[in-house]
Formats: C-alpha cells, sequence, structure tokens
C-alpha cells in the first residue's frame, strides 16, 4: 500500500509520518518540491501532477491554510488552499479510486449553545477560515470519493508553537494573565490525532462503509482560562520558576480579534467511538504527557 501524506512539517503531519510509516510505503511532502513532487497546495497544477504520478492508495492530507485572523484578508488564498485543493485532491481520488483522509475543525459550526456538535447537525461558519474548511469538506463529499474527514479541534502538539508554551513562556514574565473564559473546548494532540487516523486506515481497507466524516477530540471539556491554570499548575509542581501569581478570566468580547471565534467548540465523538471501537482518553492525560515533554521532565 502507498500512502501519501500532505504537511509532512505541521503538528499533525509530524506525528502522522510516526503512525503511518508502518502501514506501507509512505511518501511524504511539505510545500518545498523535491525529486519532481510537489506538496505545495497553492500550485494546483503541480499538485495534481505530483498525485498522478505517485498513483496513491491513500492521500492522507494534514497540510491546510491555519492562520484565522489572517483568513479574514487573505480569504482568497485561504479558500485556494483549504478548498481549491481540496477539490484537486478529491478528483484524483476518484480517477485512481484512493481514499482521502483530510482534516477539518469545528469552526464549520456556528459556535452557539452548549451541546457537543454532531456530524449531522447543520454547518454556518463564523470566519472565512471556517468558511474555507467547510468549502473542502464540501468538495470532497460531492466528488463521490472514498474519503475519511476528521473534524477536530484545539490541536496541540510538543512540537512547534502551542497554548500550553505560549502560557508558560508569558508566566515567566508577568505576575498576570488575561485568558478568554467563554470559549469551551476540549485540547487534542496531533499524536492522538495520527493514532486514530493509522487506526482508521487499517479498518476501512477491511469495511469500507466506514467511510464518511467523523468528530475527533479528546474527551472532556474545558475553557481557555482553566486549560491556562492547569498548564501553570502542572508547571509550577514540576519546578518551573513563574512570576505569575493570578489568571484573570475573561470574555471572548474583552479580546477582540479580526476573526470572529465560535464560543462552542464541543465535538460529539461518539460516532467515531462506536464505528471504530476505541478510547478516546481525557483531555488532561495528552496535554500533561505533552507538557513533560516540553518541561524535559
Amino acid at each position: 500500500m502507498r500512502i501519501l501524506l500532505l504537511g509532512m512539517n505541521g503538528q499533525v503531519g509530524w506525528e502522522l509520518q510516526r503512525s503511518l510509516a508502518p502501514l506501507g510505503e509512505l511518501v511524504a511532502l511539505d510545500r518545498r518540491s523535491a525529486h519532481g513532487l510537489c506538496g505545495d497546495l497553492s500550485d494546483l497544477v503541480a499538485l495534481r501532477a505530483t498525485v498522478r504520478k505517485l498513483n496513491p492508495d491513500f492521500i492522507v492530507n494534514a497540510a491546510a491554510y491555519t492562520a484565522v485572523d489572517k483568513a479574514e484578508s487573505e480569504a482568497d488564498r485561504a479558500f485556494l488552499v483549504n478548498g481549491q485543493a481540496i477539490q484537486v485532491l478529491a478528483e484524483e481520488a476518484v480517477t485512481l479510486n484512493a481514499w482521502l483522509v483530510h482534516y477539518s475543525t469545528d469552526y464549520v459550526f456556528n459556535g452557539s449553545g452548549a451541546s457537543p456538535w454532531l456530524e449531522t447537525d447543520s454547518v454556518g461558519p463564523v470566519n472565512k477560515y471556517g468558511e474555507s474548511k467547510l468549502a473542502g469538506e464540501q468538495a470532497i463529499i460531492a466528488s463521490g470519493c472514498k474519503h475519511l474527514i476528521f473534524r477536530t479541534s484545539w490541536v496541540y502538539g510538543a512540537r512547534g508553537n502551542n497554548f500550553a508554551k505560549t502560557m508558560i513562556r508569558l508566566a515567566k514574565d508577568r505576575d498576570t494573565l488575561n485568558v478568554v473564559s467563554d470559549q469551551i473546548g476540549a485540547p487534542t494532540g496531533a499524536d492522538l490525532i495520527a493514532d486514530v487516523t493509522a487506526l482508521a486506515v487499517r479498518q476501512v481497507l477491511q469495511q469500507p462503509e466506514l467511510a464518511g466524516v467523523y468528530h475527533l477530540a479528546s474527551s472532556g471539556e474545558v475553557s481557555w482560562h482553566e486549560y491556562a491554570s492547569h498548564v501553570i499548575a502542572f508547571a509550577l509542581a514540576n519546578g518551573e520558576q513563574l512570576a505569575v501569581s493570578a489568571i484573570n478570566p475573561i470574555e471572548t468580547i474583552a479580546y477582540p480579534t479580526p476573526a470572529q471565534r465560535p464560543l462552542n467548540s464541543r465535538l460529539n465523538t461518539q460516532k467515531l467511538r462506536g464505528k471504530f471501537s476505541l478510547h478516546l482518553p481525557d483531555w488532561q492525560s495528552g496535554v500533561n504527557r505533552m507538557l513533560r515533554e516540553v518541561l524535559n521532565k
């Protein structure tokens, strides 16, 4: 089996290199072209040619335009990478009879209410980033290709920047942190996403009827403020010298950003857990493991 992985150097892509490697021949690409291959989702012609040349059994797309605020002023680029490029991948998947595995977001919803979102709930993005990701989902479904779409939220990895690292860095220099308390979700590790992907890839080979859209997130829920408080408490308990003495909760309206953020990022994962017979660990265990790695404890 040949697997084409796009976005190999992102948080999820980095972990996917590990989890997918045992399943078959893995060709992992980033935005830079090499050996006549292109993983740049903004170059549609070269992207299509690369997929045709490699003729993979699975296309796993972990590449995306993820600058949520910048997407408000760069909507064309966001839709190129998150929409048009995904249509190209879907069309090629149909031609090659390949599977397309793609990652989406809770931002396809409007963030209202307090109930975890179901896969069947009506979509309604509140920002350009969410609209562009929804366009990608719709292109995949409309193509009729064999697909797995994993909607996830609050993704972090030990590699690269993340919310927890930012909080610890700020806490070393400031005595007070102000953190949004009315946005609720579940921090979800890139390693968990990668491991679930590998499990799903193995299972759909035997059960192609498992194709579809799934919500993938750690269990439990937390606000950004509670998340920050957890991170700081863990860091202090593990010997970090921090200056912070107070973490104040603030509302989203007190922290204006170019792109509107959904308040409700909860995702109902019952479909994924049931169909693939798996357990999704609580968010704290994943975050703690990541923090131990970051803090070298």
